[in-house]
């Protein structure tokens, strides 16, 4: 079966970007968002799992994938995630959908909490996965996160970065076909190879040391928070509870509503490497079923 059977792919000009964009299904309107380095296609086996019951949107995040790219690599408000959170809410009125619920991985995680906290009208629910809110992290980092987590302040320097993975971007960033899934792969390993691509994706990293925690600051400072429900998920093979421990309460103050969570035997690829466990648990809290965390 071809990758994403049935779904249309598309490149979708917005105010600010142009998207590349694949959605298909039936149902109420579910947007997925990647993390790096992967574009829209880790969700190529999740995807079509809960097309059986939503209308599935998946798109190259502004500066990731085939996706358009900011012109100038250090320009931190167009890599925002306060930027990306406004292609995010064009992209589905585009498609026909003033609400929907949004789950977002990794560096996609602050994308979709961003939409969700700048536009609550929009978002019914909000999954996270391997995530925690970019101020929360810098605020607790520590020589632990540093050892771990050294790439955030790399990534976020001026042009050093580029040249170091343009170097061998097979190297810096790993992967096979065989544990991507051969399609997958082809498309990753592209945005690897592309020198603007990873410059869009290192963008990302340098607005979140350099505006994005303000962004959450100053929403805390307002006392503005989450108005819809809050689901998060966490690799247990990574190092997302090991870092914050009780990772429910790290968000649980950012959140009106309730927070509930779980941990997922996986790695931290956990579309590509589990699946059928995402899509079960994604599709337990966005029916209203999942298990809540006191």
């Amino acid at each position: 079966m071809a990758m994403f059977d049935g779904f249309k792919l598309e490149m979708l000009d917005l105010s600010e970007a142009r998207l590349r964009v694949r959605h298909g299904g039936v149902g109420p309107p579910l947007l997925l968002l990647h993390g790096h380095p992967r574009t829209h296609t880790t969700w190529y086996r999740v995807a079509p799992l809960l097309a059986r019951r939503f209308t599935v949107v998946c798109p190259d995040l502004r500066g990731f994938g085939l996706s358009s790219k900011p012109a100038d690599p250090h320009d931190y408000e167009a890599s925002s995630k306060r930027a990306k959170a406004r292609d995010c809410v064009e992209l589905m009125q585009r498609l026909g959908f003033d609400r929907f619920a949004l789950a977002g991985h990794d560096r996609g995680s602050y994308t979709a909490f961003r939409t969700a906290m700048d536009h609550p009208d929009r978002v019914e629910r909000l999954v996270i996965l391997d995530g925690v809110p970019i101020l929360e992290a810098i605020e607790r980092c520590d020589a632990a996160f540093a050892s771990a987590w050294w790439h955030w302040f790399f990534f976020a320097q001026r042009d050093k970065p580029e040249r170091a993975i343009m170097a061998d971007p097979d190297a810096w960033y790993g992967g096979t076909p065989e544990a991507l899934g051969a399609e997958n792969y082809a498309d990753f390993h592209q945005a690897i190879h592309d020198r603007q691509t990873v410059q869009g994706m290192l963008g990302d990293y340098r607005a979140g040391l350099a505006v994005d925690h303000l962004h959450d600051r100053a929403d805390r400072a307002a006392g503005r928070r989450l108005q819809c429900p809050l689901h998060l998920v966490w690799s247990l093979r990574d190092d997302l509870s090991s870092l914050y421990g009780d990772v429910p309460a790290v968000w649980r103050p950012w959140a009106a509503g309730p927070v509930t969570g779980t941990g997922l035997d996986s790695g931290h690829h956990m579309a590509e490497e589990a699946p059928e466990a995402l899509a079960a648990e994604l599709q337990r809290f966005l029916l209203g079923d999942a298990r809540s965390i006191p």
